[in-house]
C-alpha cells in the first residue's frame, strides 16, 4: 500500500495469521507486504534462504508478514552457529540468552556505544520530513529504554546510542519503501556496529535485519521505521518512539516474545514467559500459555503492545543481545 498522506481516522487494527498486528485501512485489499531482506551465508554458516525464510523481522504494520515463521529447527541452526562463533572468540560456555529453559539469565553487562545513522526518506511534497527535534527525541527514547529506565523491573542492557549522522532524501519511491534494497545500499553508513534507521511510509510499523544476516547482506543491514511512529507522530498508541526500540531489539538478535508460541525454545530467552500470540493493547493479566509458568510479558519491548504499555527488557534478553553483539557486531 502506498499512501502519500496519513489519515489516522481511517486506520484500524486487525490480526493476521502468524500473530502480526496490522495497522491499516480496513479494506483487506489495501494490505501489501514489503520485500524480504533475505540472504544467504557461506556453507559453514546458517543460511536463511536455504530454509526458505527471510532475514528480517517486523513489528506490526499496515500490510502482510514480511518473513516466514522461524521454526524450532531453524532456531537451533542459528544457535549452533552463534555458539561456534562465540567459542572461537573465547566467549563460549553458555547458550546465548539462556533460552529454552536453560542457560544464563544475566551475566556481565559490557557497555556498548552504538553509532546511529538516520536517513529521512521524504516525498517530493514534503511528507515524512520529520523534524530534527523528533530525531533527537527518538535517540533519547532508545537510550532510555536500553538503559532500563522505564521500570524498576527493567534490565539495563549496557547499550547506548549516539546520533552519528542525519541525512534527508526527497524521493517518492524511496519514501514509500520502493526499491528498498537500492536505497539502503546507496545510503547506508558505518560498519556492522552501526545502526542505520531509514524513516519511511510503508506497510509496517517497522522491519529489521538480524545480526547473523550482516555477513551476507551488509549493504542493507539496519531497521526501517514508519516515520509517524517517532515521538510526536500521528499513529495513535504507536507514537512514543518504541517501534525503533523494538526493531533495534531484532537488530541486536532478539525474537518476539511470542516466537514459537507456548513451545520451547520460544524466543530463546528463559526469563520471558511463554506467549501463544502477539499482544494487542495492554491486557493486564493475560495468560495465553496456561500450562506454562508466568503471565504473558505484555510490557516487554519485543511484544506488540501499545507503546505506552512497554517498559522493559529482561536480564536474559540483555545477555542474549550482549552475546549476539560479541558474535556478529563487535569489531
Amino acid at each position: 500500500m502506498t499512501r502519500r498522506a496519513r489519515r489516522p481516522s481511517r486506520l484500524g487494527l486487525v490480526t493476521l495469521a502468524g500473530g502480526v498486528l496490522l495497522l491499516g485501512a480496513l479494506s483487506p485489499a489495501s494490505a501489501m507486504p514489503a520485500a524480504s531482506d533475505g540472504g544467504s551465508t557461506t556453507s559453514t554458516c546458517f543460511d536463511p534462504s536455504a530454509w526458505g525464510i527471510g532475514g528480517s523481522a517486523a513489528r506490526g504494520g499496515h500490510g502482510g508478514l514480511d518473513h516466514a515463521a522461524v521454526s524450532a529447527a531453524q532456531q537451533r541452526a542459528i544457535e549452533r552457529q552463534t555458539a561456534r562463533i562465540l567459542a572461537a572468540k573465547g566467549k563460549g560456555g553458555k547458550k546465548p540468552g539462556g533460552g529454552g529453559g536453560g542457560g544464563s539469565t544475566g551475566g556481565t553487562v559490557t557497555p556498548v556505544s552504538v553509532p546511529v545513522y538516520v536517513h529521512v526518506m521524504t516525498a517530493s511534497n514534503g511528507d515524512g520530513d520529520v523534524s530534527n527535534s523528533q530525531v533527537t527525541q527518538q535517540i533519547a527514547v532508545l537510550n532510555k529504554t536500553y538503559a532500563g529506565q522505564e521500570s524498576s523491573a527493567a534490565s539495563n542492557t549496557g547499550f547506548s546510542f549516539t546520533l552519528a549522522g542525519l541525512d534527508r532524501h526527497a524521493n517518492d519511491a524511496w519514501h514509500t519503501d520502493q526499491q528498498s534494497t537500492t536505497y539502503r545500499a546507496a545510503t547506508r553508513l558505518g560498519g556492522k556496529n552501526a545502526l542505520n534507521i531509514w524513516l519511511v511510509d510503508f506497510s509496517y510499523l517497522g522491519i529489521a535485519t538480524f545480526p547473523w544476516d550482516y555477513a551476507a547482506n551488509p549493504a542493507i543491514d539496519g531497521i526501517r521505521v514508519q516515520y509517524s511512529s517517532l515521538p510526536g507522530g500521528s499513529i495513535a498508541n504507536y507514537n512514543l518512539g518504541e517501534t525503533a526500540t523494538h526493531e533495534a531489539g531484532h537488530w541486536l538478535g532478539l525474537y518476539h516474545t511470542f516466537q514459537g508460541g507456548c513451545q520451547n525454545p520460544g524466543d530463546e530467552v528463559s526469563d520471558t514467559p511463554a506467549q501463544r500470540s502477539a499482544t494487542t493493547g495492554c491486557p493486564e493479566g493475560r495468560d495465553s500459555c496456561r500450562n506454562q509458568p508466568g503471565l504473558d510479558p505484555i510490557h516487554n519491548y519485543m511484544d506488540y503492545s501499545y507503546d505506552s504499555c512497554y517498559n522493559q527488557f529482561t536480564a536474559g534478553q540483555t545477555s542474549r543481545m550482549q552475546q549476539m553483539w560479541t558474535a556478529y557486531r563487535a569489531g
